[in-house]
């Protein structure tokens, strides 16, 4: 469905507003938090159980092991961080996309209600302004 130049910018408007930043992801990422913050938590599970583990068993040489994957997993996610920043983003945009349709949907069957218009006429008046139902 096409939006108007004011539905995009309203879409616009509110990933800039949801979206997360990536200053705070870096801050985030000195602790090693950065993952929850984007909304990635399982993997920052994984992250700190690495790290954890690692630190408990670090005299055998299972728990170095587990450091070192720990830490190199980190530090990649330094340079990982501005894309997965973008990718939450395209999600936030692609939602509220999604919500705007099903509303537009809503307001045209609604309009259809109130003015007595068959339903196989609605169905050729949505399909007509573009989201092919």
């Amino acid at each position: 469905m096409d939006l108007s130049t004011a539905e995009q910018k309203l879409i616009e408007q509110r990933v800039i507003n949801e979206a997360k930043t990536s200053g705070v992801a870096y801050i985030l990422w000195l602790l090693g938090a950065h993952r929850f913050y984007i909304g990635r938590p399982g993997s920052g599970l994984a992250i700190l159980a690495l790290i954890v583990l690692g630190v408990t068993l670090t005299p055998s040489p299972v728990g170095s092991l587990f450091l070192v994957i720990g830490v190199i997993w980190v530090i990649i996610d330094l340079f990982l961080i501005p894309g997965m920043i973008q990718s939450q983003k395209d999600e936030v945009r692609e939602n509220l996309c999604r919500q705007l349709s099903v509303s537009n949907q809503a307001a045209i069957d609604q309009h259809a209600r109130l003015s007595g218009m068959r339903p196989e006429k609605a169905k050729r008046v949505r399909h007509d302004l573009g989201d092919g139902l």
